[in-house]
């Protein structure tokens, strides 16, 4: 078994989860978790949207064929996802909302704050152009990453402060919006041939 370890598929895949997972975003959300129940286990959390995301990498495809969609139009209906929250987040405008969750247990945070719709529609559409393993290393960068600010979410939101937050979202949104315009040219290339 060969390994194809890429730095820029590495890189590149990080950035699309960080931009689509958008934790820095959801600092509010995670804040009023914590005034609402006091503790977040941010372990747990962390491990769970992992796992879930893993998985969905490695079954999602099979999942997809015994449903009769192949990568490529998962991929293009992905970027479609993508780009749309990409506009959310520049415009910082609200497109769609999920219900504001009751409690901070492992349903709010892991699914669907962390792995949402966008970040396993974002995995699949990874899968058709990226390797497996440069994709779950994206995966662990960003859940190490999503600990971290699970566990320290009050002290970032001081530091960065509103603005701070607003400014790196948009940023991540423009580079979302890119990355969203690639996979959707590169896939609807293979859509067309078929």
């Amino acid at each position: 078994m060969t390994f194809h370890f890429n730095l820029r598929e590495i890189v590149t895949a990080t950035m699309v989860l960080f931009a689509v997972i958008d934790i820095l975003g959801s600092i509010p959300i995670i804040i009023g978790l914590r005034k609402k129940v006091g503790h977040i286990q941010s372990e747990k959390a962390s491990i769970v949207a992992a796992f879930l995301m893993v998985a969905f990498l490695f079954v999602g495809e099979e999942i997809l064929k015994l449903i009769g969609i192949d990568v490529n139009s998962f991929a293009v209906a992905g970027a479609l996802i993508i780009f749309f929250l990409a506009i959310e987040m520049i415009l910082g405008i609200t497109l769609y909302k999920d219900d504001e969750p009751e409690s901070a247990s492992i349903v709010p945070i892991a699914f669907p704050l962390i792995a949402g719709a966008g970040t396993l529609t974002s995995l699949l559409s990874l899968r058709a152009e990226y390797y497996v393993e440069n994709i779950i290393i994206a995966i662990i960068l960003n859940i190490i990453f999503v600990y971290l600010v699970l566990k320290s979410s009050a002290k970032i939101e001081r530091v960065l402060g509103k603005n701070g937050v607003s400014v790196i979202r948009k940023v991540f949104g423009v580079i979302l919006m890119a990355i969203a315009v690639k996979l959707f040219t590169t896939n609807i290339h293979g859509l067309l041939a078929t």
